[in-house]
């Protein structure tokens, strides 16, 4: 059965508690309340599982950059995942001419070297 949505019949904004002029029914004082208020609702939820995924694509593009832009082309896994890389999140695969896999992050590549635990950065250029 579904319900219908409670009616705020107390004269006091759900945000900042002042006395509700107008109407019956009015919730808040103005839009500034109102825009306040669900914000700081929305801030209570867990964010969804998209937004977790694409928080972690940003953080593993953001790495590989940072890696990319120093110069460090030749990355060890353990530091990448100290660093909050997480290789469960990419947005292609793929095997070179050898047959070896790699990782696409949008414009940065991951090869797995013969070393265990090693990885070569490149970047795709147009």
């Amino acid at each position: 059965m579904i319900s219908k949505p409670q009616k705020n019949n107390s004269t006091k904004c759900l945000e900042c508690g002042k006395k509700l002029p107008g109407r019956i029914g009015q919730k808040y004082c103005n839009p500034n309340c109102k825009a306040a208020f669900h914000y700081r609702n929305s801030k209570l939820k867990e964010p969804s599982i998209y937004t977790k995924i694409v928080n972690q694509l940003k953080l593993n593009r953001r790495i590989l950059k940072q890696h990319y832009l120093s110069g460090k082309l030749k990355l060890d896994k353990e530091i990448l995942i100290s660093e909050g890389y997480d290789f469960f999140y990419f947005t292609q695969t793929g095997k070179d001419k050898n047959g070896k896999p790699f990782f696409v992050l949008f414009e940065f590549y991951l090869h797995e070297l013969k070393e265990a635990g090693k990885y070569k950065l490149t970047i795709w250029h147009n």
